[in-house]
C-alpha cells in the first residue's frame, strides 16, 4: 500500500476545520492592519534561499530540499516564506508603489529535519511582512499582530521575548567580541559551531548542542555593543510595546535562526501546561538589508512567521480545539427517482441564496435518509414527492423539534432565513 512520505500528513476532518479556523481568525485580524494576502511559488531558484536565508544557517546547510529541474536549473522547495515575498516585492517593482506595504501569507514550507510532535518536513506557516519603514513603531505593531492573534485564540500567558541585533556597525563590533571570546573554546564547540566561528559567530549562540556549556552562559551580550542609533531604536520599540500593554521580556540569547535579521528580533510564547520547550509559537524580526541583498533597492523590512502545527498542538493541549463542522441548513431527499431533477433545481437555487444544502443521491429509504440528516446535523429536512412537485407546497421539517411546516416554494427562502435565525439565537 502506498503511504505518505515520512514527516508529512494528510489534512482532513478536525485538522482541516482547525486550519480553516486559524486562517479565518488571522485574516479577520490582519485586515484590521490593512495588509494584503500574498502567495508565492512553493519552489524557487536555490540562489534565492541561499542568498536570503543565509549559507551559514542550518536550514540551508542541512535542511533544504534541493533538486535540478528538467532544464538543469537548481531549484529548492521553499523552507520559509520571507525570501519568496521579498523576491515578489522586487520582481513586481512593488517598491515603486506607496510604502509601507504590508503582506501576509499562509502555506506549506519544506525542511528535511527529524520529525517530532508539532514539527514536520512539510509544514505550514502563517506569516506577515512589512516593507518600507525604518520606524520602530512598525516593529512594535508587527509584534502586536502575533500577540493579539494568540489572545484571540484563547491562549493564556502570552508573552514576547525580545532582543536586538543592532545595525551593521553594532554587529561588526559584536562579531569581533564573539570571535575573541569563543576562540579559546573552539575545541569544546561542536563541528557546526567551529564552521560558524569564521562565517557568523552570532549563530553559535543559537546552537542547541552547545547550549548547556558553562562558557555559553557568559558570552558577550549584544546590548553591550549597541551604538546610539541601535540603542535608541530598541528603546523606542519597548516604549511602544509598553503603550499597547504587551507583556514582554528582554532575552539576550534570542538571535533567531536566519542570517538576515537586524535590530529587533523576537519570539512569542504562551503558558501551555506540559508543553515543554515547544511553547515558542512564533518568531520574527527586522531585516533592513534583505531586499538589497536579494537584488532590490535599499528598502527595510520587518515580519514574523507562526508555526501552524505547533500552534495547533498548543490549542489541543489547552482544550481550545473544539471546533465543530458547520451544520447543514437543509437536507433534501425524494420519495422516488422521479423527483431528482426537481431536487437538483431546488438545491441549486437554495445554494445560490447562501444556504448550505446536501441531498440524497442514491434514493435511500426514508429511514436511512433521516439517519443521514441526523449525521449531518441538518437543521431542516425537505422531502420531495409527486404531490410537492405538482402543488409547489413543500413540507419542511425542523430536524431538532420535529415540527412540520407547509411552505409555498415561493416563500421558502424567506421562511428559511427566519427559522435559521432562530437556530442561531438558540
Amino acid at each position: 500500500m502506498l503511504q505518505k512520505p515520512k514527516g508529512t500528513y494528510d489534512i482532513y476532518g478536525k485538522r482541516s476545520l482547525m486550519m480553516n479556523y486559524l486562517k479565518e481568525v488571522f485574516s479577520n485580524l490582519i485586515d484590521k492592519y490593512n495588509a494584503s494576502y500574498f502567495e508565492t511559488p512553493m519552489f524557487e531558484s536555490s540562489e534565492l534561499f541561499h542568498r536570503g536565508v543565509g549559507e551559514t544557517t542550518d536550514i540551508v546547510s542541512k535542511e533544504t530540499y534541493d533538486f535540478k529541474d528538467r532544464g538543469d536549473r537548481n531549484m529548492t522547495l521553499r523552507p520559509e516564506g520571507t525570501a519568496g515575498i521579498v523576491r515578489s516585492f522586487i520582481e513586481n517593482k512593488l517598491y515603486a508603489e506607496s510604502l509601507p506595504l504590508k503582506a501576509w501569507y499562509m502555506g506549506p514550507m519544506f525542511r528535511y529535519e527529524r520529525p517530532q510532535a508539532g514539527r514536520y518536513r512539510e509544514f505550514y506557516q502563517i506569516g506577515f511582512e512589512c516593507f518600507g519603514t525604518y520606524d520602530p513603531m512598525m516593529d512594535a505593531e508587527t509584534i502586536s499582530i502575533v500577540y493579539n492573534f494568540f489572545n484571540l485564540l484563547g491562549l493564556k500567558g502570552v508573552k514576547v521575548n525580545i532582543n536586538t541585533l543592532g545595525d551593521k556597525e553594532s554587529r561588526e563590533m559584536y562579531h569581533k567580541a564573539l570571535m575573541d571570546y569563543f576562540k579559546p573554546y573552539l575545541n569544546e564547540l561542536c563541528d557546526d559551531c567551529n564552521r560558524r566561528f569564521e562565517k557568523n559567530p552570532l549563530r553559535i549562540l543559537d546552537c542547541k548542542v552547545d547550549a548547556d556549556n558553562d562558557f555559553m552562559k557568559c558570552a558577550p551580550r549584544m546590548t553591550d555593543y549597541l551604538n546610539e542609533v541601535s540603542r535608541e531604536h530598541f528603546s523606542l520599540v519597548k516604549n511602544y510595546l509598553d503603550a499597547m500593554n504587551i507583556d514582554y521580556e528582554v532575552n539576550s540569547n534570542i538571535v533567531r535562526g536566519l542570517d538576515y535579521y537586524t535590530h529587533t528580533v523576537f519570539e512569542v510564547v504562551a503558558d501551555i501546561k506540559d508543553f515543554g520547550s515547544q511553547n515558542v509559537l512564533a518568531g520574527g524580526g527586522r531585516y533592513n538589508n534583505l531586499v538589497e541583498n536579494i537584488g532590490g533597492p535599499s528598502v527595510p523590512g520587518v515580519g514574523f512567521a507562526i508555526g501552524v502545527e505547533r500552534l495547533l498542538l498548543a490549542l489541543e493541549y489547552e482544550g481550545l480545539d473544539n471546533i465543530e463542522f458547520n451544520p447543514v441548513d437543509v437536507y433534501i431527499f425524494g420519495a422516488s427517482e422521479n423527483e431528482k431533477e426537481y431536487i437538483m433545481k431546488l438545491a441549486n437555487d437554495l445554494r445560490g441564496n447562501g444556504f448550505k444544502i446536501d441531498v440524497d443521491y442514491e434514493s435511500k429509504s426514508f429511514k436511512n435518509n433521516f439517519k443521514r440528516a441526523d449525521k449531518l446535523n441538518s437543521r431542516f429536512v425537505i422531502i420531495i414527492g409527486e404531490e410537492e412537485v405538482k402543488t409547489k407546497i413543500l413540507t419542511v421539517k425542523n430536524n431538532k423539534t420535529k415540527e412540520e411546516y407547509k411552505v409555498n416554494i415561493d416563500e421558502l427562502i424567506k421562511f428559511l432565513d427566519e427559522k435559521l435565525g432562530d437556530f442561531d439565537e438558540d
